[in-house]
């Protein structure tokens, strides 16, 4: 019999944990919904973002905040520079969809390389001390980390959920995600809602690798091995579904929390795998409220 504290442990563990992942589904998920793009090159701005911020601190010394500020800067400046020399103009030739993959790809695998030689492969932290103190809850551990990661993730997709639905910008946003051709013919700047979704995205990588980068350490092609659930939570959420995918990535995490009672640790980065081609399989456009209701009543049949 499993016991409850420690079922409970489980699941805070893995909805903390699931903080950064959720951060980077949703920048995943955001690009594909707006620019229409399968922007794997995400991996490689995540690992230019945690080395900018790890240079900055570890090495010139700048206290860790005003470090994640420059990380910030380089995650923007990078993912602009992108989709304005790379992405636009592969628009501009009216490349097939194939082009754009392979270039996202490409980009993302150049950056890890860059960074494997400037600063090596042995596995550092934004931090010297990844441990985080404690505080006992009705028998639950929660460390300072958790509750940290919880708020700012909380806050930041507040933030955009609140961009997206009650400013001018974010309505543009949706426009040209709805119908690029049309919002031009109205009048919007596609160019600059491009912008703005990779300025968004930026805002979200950075987030997520500052709470990963003080939670674990890593090395340059970590952030590939990332990008895989980040795919599977943006299927699983449906393809335009913003938050969705946000909370096919907290549920992901706890599955996999969970999978502890039935599968050994090592073997659980296959569950992934088996998530991937369930959903590429059934639920192509994502699981939606249907499917669960669905689900529902035919476990209630006898």
């Amino acid at each position: 019999m499993i016991d409850i504290s420690i079922l409970l442990q489980i699941i805070w563990t893995g909805l903390a944990a699931s903080t950064y992942a959720v951060l980077f589904a949703v920048a995943f998920s955001l690009v594909l919904k707006v620019v229409k793009v399968w922007n794997f090159a995400q991996a490689g701005i995540m690992a230019l973002s945690f080395y900018v911020m790890y240079a900055v601190h570890s090495k010139l010394g700048v206290p860790l905040l005003p470090s994640v500020g420059v990380g910030l800067v380089a995650t923007i400046a990078a993912n602009v520079f992108m989709d304005r020399y790379g992405l636009q103009t592969l628009r501009n030739r009216n490349s097939p969809s194939l082009t754009f993959f392979i270039f996202t790809l490409v980009v993302s695998e150049f950056l890890a390389y860059l960074l494997a030689m400037i600063f090596g492969t042995e596995p550092v932290a934004l931090t010297q001390s990844i441990m985080s103190g404690v505080n006992i809850v009705h028998g639950i551990v929660i460390s300072n980390w958790d509750i940290q990661a919880v708020c700012l993730t909380l806050v930041v997709l507040l933030a955009l959920y609140g961009f997206i639905h009650h400013t001018r910008d974010g309505q543009f946003m949706a426009a040209v995600a709805d119908n690029p051709e049309l919002s031009r013919f109205y009048g919007i700047h596609v160019k600059r809602a491009y912008v703005i979704t990779f300025v968004i995205a930026g805002i979200l990588v950075t987030a997520g690798m500052y709470l990963f980068g003080t939670r674990a350490s890593m090395i340059p092609n970590t952030p590939l091995q990332m990008m895989l659930f980040a795919v599977i939570a943006t299927l699983l959420g449906g393809m335009g579904r913003i938050f969705g995918a946000a909370l096919a990535a907290v549920g992901l995490s706890l599955i996999q929390g969970l999978s502890i009672f039935v599968i050994p640790s090592q073997w659980q980065g296959l569950i992934l795998y088996v998530f991937l081609f369930i959903t590429i399989l059934f639920f192509p456009q994502g699981v939606s409220m249907h499917h669960i209701q669905q689900l529902l009543r035919r476990t209630k049949k006898p």
